[in-house]
């Protein structure tokens, strides 16, 4: 994949939502952004400033009220299947195993059941849940689950990956694992991913990019490179440099959100 291409781009999006009697709400007001083949791009923001409607514009949830989104250069007119998506509350399938969840997206594709095995069974490894495999959801812990959301999302491979607070309810030690799984699984898959976070350390641990959003207009409001170095791992945290960037990341929300 040519890390020159545009897989994902904003023009002047926008999306009001009409609350009747002359009362409206502006959840993203005129974000242009682009996003390149392979890139790992984070969104971080105060809450209420649209970063999950960006996410869900994105994933044809939701339509702009005025500009456009393309996909590799074509508009967005529908849910598209390059597309996949990871929400903050877990969304596994409770009536299905561990592995008919993460099977279910090569299933739907009409893969042969030699291939749907071989994939469920790389992904069960990738996220260490080999011996859950016949497991149902209700079993497993919240991080578990959410193993089980992430690997069932890149079993589909699909080309863009949307990935919304996905270890926002997670305690710390369980959300810090999942950070290092998702940045394994992603030095091997190198997907598009654009991920929202409210978690600065987070942001600069996964992404090569931070889009800074802000409220009051919900747009954005600067975007930043970071320049640490992959494959990445949880030391970074400890570098002058990583502190460095976080304390401008909260300088830039803290004064935004006055």
């Amino acid at each position: 994949m040519n890390n020159n291409v545009e897989m994902i781009k904003l023009e002047h999006v926008s999306r009001v939502y009409d609350l009747g009697k002359g009362s409206r709400v502006v959840a993203v007001d005129d974000v242009s952004l682009s996003v390149y083949a392979e890139e790992f791009v984070c969104i971080v923001g105060p809450s209420g400033c649209g970063k999950s409607t960006l996410l869900y514009l994105i994933a044809c949830l939701d339509f702009p009220t005025s500009g456009q989104i393309l996909i590799e250069g074509q508009p967005l007119r529908a849910p598209n299947p390059r597309v996949g998506m990871v929400f903050q509350p877990d969304s596994v399938f409770p009536w299905l195993t561990v592995r008919r969840n993460i099977a279910f997206g090569p299933e739907l594709r009409g893969l042969s059941a030699e291939q749907v095995d071989q994939i469920a069974n790389s992904y069960i490894r990738m996220v260490g849940l080999e011996g859950f495999e016949d497991t149902l959801p209700r079993q497993l812990s919240g991080g578990m689950k959410k193993r089980v959301d992430v690997a069932r999302a890149f079993a589909n491979n699909p080309e863009i990956l949307l990935m919304d607070e996905p270890f926002g309810a997670l305690d710390a030690m369980t959300k810090e694992r999942l950070q290092l799984e998702l940045l394994r699984i992603w030095d091997n898959e190198r997907k598009t991913v654009l991920f929202v976070t409210h978690d600065l350390e987070e942001a600069l641990v996964l992404g090569s990019r931070v889009v800074v959003m802000e409220r009051a207009p919900n747009t954005i409001q600067t975007v930043i490179d970071v320049p640490f170095e992959r494959p990445r791992d949880l030391l970074l945290k400890t570098s002058a440099e990583f502190q460095q960037y976080r304390r401008m990341l909260w300088d830039m929300l803290h004064v935004s959100a006055r």
